[in-house]
């Protein structure tokens, strides 16, 4: 499962999405322009900003009316009530509020600032004030994606929604993958041995979320216009686990 070497290559020029266009062959289009092309065990890694523009993954702000709930937590994070709202809309549970932070479980499973509710990247001077929100089910996506790359470039390869989250104890943003499709996201190696023959007893790899994080160098995180890589040089999965796997449940959750 180790490479001994790993390419990432951006794929710029991938045009402003739009509700309803095709990702696989934006994707297909960028790779052509690059000069590259799609070889069986790559990973295509996919920022999850044109994912949510082709389903059309708007909320305009205009039309939502906030509940008393999402009032009284306006006034405590210091946020629009209404963007409070949408928040509310696609959480499972609220986990911290304080002024200018709102940490929820996601309706998906995962922990997530404003439950990935975002208003940058979007197109400014259209006199509209909405919000883009995360891919209505990424695992599904990463699978249709898939589908179709294989209809295009005749051959299997993985695929991965990426998109940039803060951690527990550390500063900074990190990719993680809130989609996969074609690639184990986690890889158990309780049992292996390490280097000196003890068998590893707790050790999982988080490989989709380790990949996307790679990748999300390249993608960037502000103007950099470069929403797609591909990475090269895990060459076969002997199976597959969709991101999903990589959620850990909240009975083996210490910290919430």
């Amino acid at each position: 499962m180790t490479p001994k070497r790993l390419q990432i290559i951006a794929l710029p020029g991938v045009p402003e999405v739009a509700p309803g266009d095709d990702v696989a062959r934006i994707v297909a289009t960028a790779l052509a322009a690059e000069g590259e092309t799609l070889a069986s065990g790559d990973v295509i890694v996919i920022a999850q900003k044109i994912v949510s523009k082709a389903e059309g993954r708007y909320v305009e702000l205009d039309s939502v009316t906030p509940s008393a709930r999402a009032r009284a937590l306006a006034a405590e994070v210091d946020k629009d009530p209404r963007l409070v709202e949408v928040i509310l809309s696609e959480s499972a549970e609220v986990l911290r509020a304080r002024k200018g932070l709102l940490i929820v479980v996601h309706r998906l499973g995962f922990v997530v600032a404003n439950a990935g509710v975002d208003a940058s990247n979007l197109a400014l001077g259209d006199g509209r004030n909405r919000v883009l929100l995360l891919p209505e089910d990424p695992d599904g996506t990463c699978a249709r994606l898939r589908a179709a790359f294989k209809e295009i470039f005749g051959l299997e390869a993985g695929v991965i929604v990426c998109d940039s989250v803060g951690r527990a104890w550390r500063s900074g943003t990190v990719g993680i993958a809130l989609g996969a499709a074609g690639l184990p996201s986690v890889v158990d190696l309780r049992g292996r041995p390490d280097r000196s023959g003890r068998p590893l007893k707790v050790t999982w790899v988080g490989l989709a979320d380790g990949i996307a994080a790679a990748a999300s160098l390249v993608l960037g995180e502000a103007d950099e216009g470069t929403p797609v890589a591909l990475v090269r040089g895990y060459e076969a999965f002997a199976r597959t686990l969709n991101a999903a796997a990589s959620i850990r449940p909240k009975t083996q959750d210490l910290f919430r």
